[in-house]
């Protein structure tokens, strides 16, 4: 009598686990990153890789122009970045081991100027380098924000890439946690 009641709960509770562990935020942002004599502080979406964007583009300003935040919690969601001139549609094809798969679409008003795919990590932010706008350069930038609280409670593992050995191990750390 107890023995299925307890594989109930726990079936109930790596369920738990799963959807907890699919739903992320992602933030989206169209940037124009530029020279300048003066420059501004950066936007806090983009405190955390300051230095690495400056390494990488040379640029000492970085101006969000537009930008989008979205909760996955299917990993199949659309969403639009969209400033003045340019827009950045997000389309998740699914979560995989290192993140989400996506299409990206940059457009200048009406004209599509770049189709890709591309893959969002968990761990890093995705920039791409778009066109020149004026004297800098446009920045499509996505991140995955991580909630602090489960950040710091949460060992980073690499799941394995086969969806039902995955599973298991998910159900395994949960019964493991019920019974500490």
């Amino acid at each position: 009598m107890l023995r299925p009641l307890l594989i109930a709960a726990v079936v109930v509770l790596a369920a738990g686990v799963v959807s907890a562990d699919a739903a992320h935020a992602v933030w989206s942002g169209l940037v124009i990153a530029e020279n300048v004599p003066q420059p501004t502080a950066i936007p806090p979406e983009l405190t955390k890789f300051e230095q690495t964007l400056k390494d990488l583009f040379g640029y000492n300003q970085f101006e969000v122009i537009g930008q989008s935040d979205k909760t996955l919690k299917t990993g199949e969601e659309d969403w639009l970045a969209v400033s003045k001139y340019f827009s950045l549609q997000c389309d998740a094809r699914g979560e995989n081991d290192a993140g989400y798969s996506l299409n990206l679409k940059l457009y200048k008003e009406k004209d599509v100027l770049l189709e890709t795919d591309a893959n969002l990590s968990r761990s890093s932010p995705l920039v791409i380098k778009g066109p020149q706008v004026g004297s800098g350069q446009l920045l499509l930038v996505l991140v995955v924000k991580d909630d602090d609280h489960a950040q710091t409670h949460r060992r980073r593992r690499v799941e394995p890439a086969n969806p039902i050995t995955a599973g298991w191990h998910r159900l395994r750390r949960a019964v493991h946690r019920i019974f500490r």
